[in-house]
């Protein structure tokens, strides 16, 4: 897994789901290109985001749905 220390350098466009937005605990994701998507805390757009392939954030995505703290495919 890579990581950028300022997610605000990427050129990407950032969303965060329509669900959360009252809420301050969210993520924002971003496309980075056709195999990556970088993904970034919303109350700290200048701080650090992860960059994942497609695989690792249908595994992370499917991890949280289902509340698994253990994030597979990830280490």
């Amino acid at each position: 897994m890579k990581h950028v220390d300022d997610a605000s350098a990427l050129p990407v466009t950032w969303w965060k789901s329509s669900a959360s937005a009252s809420q301050s605990d969210c993520v924002e994701c971003g496309i980075v290109d056709e195999a990556t998507v970088a993904v970034r805390d919303s109350k700290r757009p200048h701080g650090p985001a992860l960059l994942l392939d497609r695989t690792a954030l249908r595994a992370f995505t499917s991890a949280v749905a289902l509340g698994d703290g253990r994030i597979g495919g990830l280490d």
